[in-house]
């Protein structure tokens, strides 16, 4: 039975094989068109070139002419393919630590990780074995995001002559370093993306791995029983942020007054007990308009119900202040998510200025924008150690820490682990507008 699409992302450390990995993927699952080959086999930037392959298989996602000059990936490339059991989205990030931010980017939209570890970089002189920073920098990433399908490719074995033993030592390092970090489900597969084996089929030249190949692997996932709640199957009521407020005057019976946005979780019909936060205005639901190619405002009463993901425009029977960054919940449902000022929140910074507890910032969550401050940077996850302390209290680029946090108006907040849409928020500088970091609440007080 063929399944669904697949959003899965790799990360790890410059130079692991992100892009030559997911070049491997394309190639061989003939997702590649021959007059892309073509182009590829006489660029001047190929470094590297596979036994069955005329072309450098990293140029296939490297589509910037600076990664190309560079044989780096800077920003995140997206690619699709599939096979006969199901298709997939493949984001390759960047493994420069100064492109953390586009990782989280890609991992925010992506149901699994494929964390590639290059075999010949762990230093297995010391007990226990040392990994690289990004490596642990990359899987709390994808803990704190949620994904909880976590994969670790141990690349380039073909450089370690497919050593059983050393991949064991790399193996079990990487799950000392899960269970620290609280993951919970993870699997290695030893591989060599360049030559192919255990991309796409097996080979045979590590016959003591009785395991899956990746692909397979991700095949049979069942992206839905991963702890990071998709929309379609959230368990929580409706979430409707208010994206605009729009009217339709004229010579009608009467005016329109129409409510658009995209339905984050749950469900809405015609008839419905609606409660609109953060003010607590109680009104139901008389029309529902589902975005298509034509007007998402027509005359008519439109459609009897709609789901989570998609884009409505409802009419609501009372006439009522709503504007943008309100949320409509079901009265029904009797999980509410919290309006508040105050919020516990895990923060990835992404900018070169560290934070200022001094400072202002805009925090946008769904479609609602407030100001915010961070009253209190509470801990700091060191890479190094995995362990938490307040090392300086404050936080610099790609560090990862807990803070607490007031905001100027009250926001309408589910916690992250609970729905990722409205558990979510970014910080803005409000002098130059650049995104400073990414955050996920954790608690929120009344």
């Amino acid at each position: 039975m063929k399944q669904g699409v697949l959003r899965f992302i790799t990360a790890g450390s410059v130079d692991d094989g992100k892009s030559t990995l997911i070049g491997r993927l394309l190639y061989d699952t003939k997702a590649v068109l021959s007059d892309q080959l073509v182009v590829l086999s006489k660029t001047k930037y190929a470094r590297v070139t596979a036994h069955d392959a005329s072309v450098d298989l990293a140029l296939l996602t490297d589509g910037l002419e600076a990664e190309r000059e560079q044989g780096i990936t800077i920003d995140v490339a997206y690619r699709y393919f599939a096979t006969a059991k199901r298709k997939f989205i493949v984001a390759d990030a960047p493994g420069h630590e100064q492109y953390t931010r586009n990782l989280v980017t890609g991992a925010s939209q992506a149901d699994v990780a494929v964390i590639l570890v290059d075999a010949t970089r762990v230093d297995l002189s010391v007990n226990p074995p040392v990994l690289l920073d990004q490596t642990k920098r990359h899987s709390a990433l994808v803990k704190l995001l949620g994904l909880k399908h976590i994969v670790f490719a141990i690349n380039k074995m073909d450089l370690v002559e497919f050593d059983q033993k050393r991949f064991e030592e790399i193996s079990s390092a990487l799950k000392d370093m899960c269970k620290t970090l609280g993951i919970q489900e993870m699997h290695s597969i030893p591989m060599s993306a360049l030559l192919g084996d255990n991309v796409v089929t097996t080979g045979d030249r590590m016959p003591w791995y009785n395991g899956k190949p990746l692909l397979e692997w991700l095949e049979d996932v069942d992206s839905f029983s991963s702890q990071k709640k998709s929309t379609q199957d959230s368990g929580i009521g409706l979430r409707f942020p208010v994206q605009f407020v729009a009217r339709q005057d004229g010579n009608s019976d009467a005016d329109y007054r129409g409510y658009l946005g995209k339905i984050e979780s749950g469900e809405m019909y015609r008839g419905q007990k609606v409660k609109v936060l953060p003010g607590q205005s109680e009104t139901t639901i008389t029309a529902i308009h589902i975005a298509n190619q034509h007007d998402i405002l027509p005359s008519e009463l439109g459609e009897e119900k709609a789901y989570a993901g998609q884009v409505v425009a409802i009419s609501l029977e009372k006439d009522i202040d709503i504007s943008r960054g309100d949320m409509i919940i079901a009265i029904a449902d009797g999980d509410a998510p919290q309006v508040t000022k105050k919020i516990q929140a895990d923060l990835c910074w992404l900018d070169q200025d560290e934070l200022s507890l001094a400072r202002k910032y805009i925090l946008r969550h769904t479609t609602n924008q407030v100001f915010a401050k961070v009253k209190s940077l509470d801990q700091v996850l060191d890479v190094k150690t995995l362990s938490h302390g307040t090392q300086g209290q404050t936080l610099k680029m790609n560090d990862i820490g807990i803070v607490q946090m007031t905001l100027q108006k009250t926001i309408a907040a589910d916690l992250f682990d609970q729905l990722p849409a409205t558990g979510a928020f970014v910080l803005i500088d409000e002098i130059s507008n650049h995104t400073v970091a990414a955050g996920m609440i954790r608690r929120a007080a009344e």
